[in-house]
């Protein structure tokens, strides 16, 4: 790579990145100091307290400000000769369409959700434009590269749903009540009972972040003369009531979602807390200090009203200050401590109630308080990297030298860099190769509203689906039809499949389009009577979306593996030959390994070969997770062999 020939291709490229968070943040100011004169940037975040640790662009007096604005400001400081072009806006809105990609010569991904993942990768694929994919989380990271017809697209292998979840959907937008439980656990619990000189996101809400009002400041602080009741009324009305207010003062944000509902402390409890709960100012009478117990709430699977979630949010507050005030400000949070427990299932529950998620009982709560990977800017700045070396090979056209490379937390062959070369499409993947799926579905019972919130939507991920059986258009969702044609979709929705206009039955086939994906598939419609509730949940089974090939002597798939999708072993790795999907999940690695051949080796027919499991390599399997998050991963050693470690092996 001549320096004159890289030269050229940067000034001359026009990049969009998607993304201005941990991994935005560190790429733009690579892609400035690189050399690159017209980027483009898409986010549609505000700048969060928790953000200011690793994203380093942002200071405290931006809080509440665009991401991709203030990057651009930042940055031009610095780079004043150079093109930025900031939208503060959702990637899936329409006017981010297919043409709007054509415009340039290579696509960024810095995203933190899997959704939008998959939307980018479709407009990639429509336009034709090279896509570099990229994920950090705690230790480990990843950067994908992704041509059409060339290399297997993003969604080439199916992804589990991600269990890490972006600070701004936990702080400002819950879909879920993981959403809540992460909340009211790490901000909430950590802010009334943790160190107090922490800074989160819980007190400055406000997006003008100079207007410092009582809200902003001493509200976690008990004032003098103040009570354990006005205490607890006071934090309830500030976090349910007060910071709901603020977010709702951002139309913006609610423009495509449900908006939240203020509830405060006058609406659900009574006058006198104490005299309510049957217990005075010195406590609850057990010794096992329980709200639960207190409140004679006796059945921990019970789901609790909003009503007792608030007398328990108030009970457990106050038996923390009045029987444990000596471990206030060094708590943290113990699934094993039942008064914590009971603390943040009411708090998350009075927030998920605010957000119109269903409520979940204590036992169930306590089961999906997890452990949250935390962010590391050291990852974020070595993937940034990776990606701009990427960047510059796809403008090359030098597809020779891609590579998929993996951030290891542990080294492998002292190595935390495993480049891998790119893969083929996928031919069962029904976004790039157009194969068709199977559904399995009591065709009598379902309606065409489960099929589309259970299987265009949330299976696959279309924002503006268009449903067709043969040549009749049984749905669709557009801004431009008439009121009659919306009328009859609506009515559609409530009819079962068999009983449509249209009906669909066991062998019908239906197309769904999205036209601002410019993207469509089929599906093969099979009738089922019956489907177990527990593994089968959704009545329905979609199908037909497949891992590689297998070989039968080595009985390892050796098409097409699994890029941003599945763990492989560690010992794979090492040869230089795999794929490793770093993902978030309980199941060994070995259990869902792929043998995957190279572009270079479909062309000879080279099988790669594969040693045995080296011993060195233990700790490193157990660390493969999910890495469809944003945020953050790990350490550098330089190879002086670097060439021998990506080199193709031949038969």
């Amino acid at each position: 790579m001549s320096s004159e020939e890289q030269l050229s291709a940067i000034k001359g490229a026009k990049v969009l990145m998607v993304g201005a968070g941990g991994i935005g943040c560190e790429l733009l100011k690579t892609l400035a100091l690189s050399g690159f004169q017209d980027i483009h940037i898409i986010d549609m975040d505000t700048i969060e307290v928790s953000n200011l640790n690793r994203q380093f662009l942002f200071r405290q007096s931006h809080v509440g400000q665009s991401k991709a604005k203030v990057a651009r400001d930042v940055v031009l400081r610095f780079r004043p000769n150079i093109s930025i072009t900031p939208y503060h806006a959702n990637v899936k809105e329409s006017r981010f369409n297919v043409d709007f990609y054509k415009e340039f010569d290579v696509v960024l991904n810095g995203l933190d959700n899997l959704d939008a993942r998959r939307h980018v990768n479709r407009l990639c694929l429509a336009a034709d434009v090279p896509l570099v994919e990229s994920g950090t989380t705690g230790f480990l990271g990843q950067v994908t590269v992704h041509l059409k017809g060339k290399t297997e697209c993003y969604e080439c292998q199916p992804k589990p749903a991600p269990k890490t979840y972006p600070v701004c959907t936990i702080t400002s937008t819950p879909s879920k009540f993981v959403h809540c439980i992460v909340w009211a656990k790490d901000l909430l619990f950590a802010k009334l009972f943790g160190d107090k000189n922490l800074e989160n996101d819980l007190n400055v809400r406000s997006s003008d972040a100079t207007n410092l009002s009582e809200h902003s400041e001493d509200v976690f602080e008990c004032r003098k003369g103040e009570d354990i009741e006005q205490y607890g009324r006071r934090i309830y009305d500030h976090v349910f009531g007060h910071n709901i207010e603020v977010a709702l003062s951002n139309e913006e944000t609610w423009k495509n979602r449900n908006r939240p509902r203020p509830i405060y402390s006058k609406d659900v409890f009574p006058d006198k807390l104490t005299k309510e709960n049957g217990k005075t100012e010195k406590g609850s009478a057990t010794d096992d200090v329980s709200a639960m117990a207190s409140l004679g709430l006796k059945n921990p699977q019970d789901i609790w009203s909003l009503a007792e979630n608030s007398r328990v949010f108030y009970e457990s507050l106050r038996l923390f200050f009045l029987k444990r005030q000596k471990e206030i400000g060094n708590l943290t949070f113990d699934k094993d401590d039942q008064l914590a427990v009971e603390f943040v299932t009411a708090a998350a529950n009075i927030r998920a109630s605010s957000f119109g998620i269903p409520l979940h009982s204590l036992f169930e709560a306590k089961g999906i308080a997890g452990n949250i990977v935390h962010a590391v800017a050291t990852t974020n700045a070595i993937i940034a990297g990776l990606i701009v070396i990427e960047a510059i090979k796809v403008l090359k056209k030098d597809s020779n030298s891609y590579r998929m490379t993996y951030c290891l937390e542990h080294p492998s062959k002292k190595l935390l860099l495993i480049p891998v070369e790119p893969y083929e499409p996928n031919k069962s993947c029904y976004v790039c190769s157009e194969t068709p799926l199977s559904l399995e579905v009591n065709t009598h019972h379902s309606k065409l509203r489960d099929f589309v919130e259970k299987i265009v939507k949330a299976k696959l991920g279309m924002n503006f689906p268009v449903i067709m059986s043969g040549a009749s258009i049984i749905y669709e969702i557009g801004e431009d039809l008439e009121e009659d044609m919306v009328a009859i979709y609506a009515a559609n929705l409530e009819r079962a499949l068999s009983e449509l206009p249209s009906p669909v039955i066991s062998g019908t086939v239906l197309t769904i389009e999205d036209l601002q994906q410019e993207f469509s598939c089929r599906i093969n419609i099979k009738h089922r009577e019956e489907f177990d509730e527990e593994r089968e949940p959704d009545g329905m089974l979609l199908s037909g979306w497949v891992e590689a090939p297998v070989d039968k002597n080595n009985n390892k798939s050796i098409g097409n593996g699994e890029s941003t999708s599945s763990a492989l072993s560690m010992e794979e790795i090492q040869e230089g030959e795999k794929d490793v999907e770093i993902q978030e999940t309980s199941e060994s690695a070995e259990n869902v390994t792929g043998k995957k051949r190279k572009l270079s080796e479909v062309s000879k027919g080279i099988i790669p070969d594969h040693s045995g499991l080296p011993d060195e390599s233990s700790r490193n399997q157990n660390q493969l997770e999910k890495l469809d998050v944003d945020d953050e991963d790990d350490e550098l050693i330089i190879s002086n062999d670097w060439e021998s470690l990506t080199k193709k092996k031949r038969l």
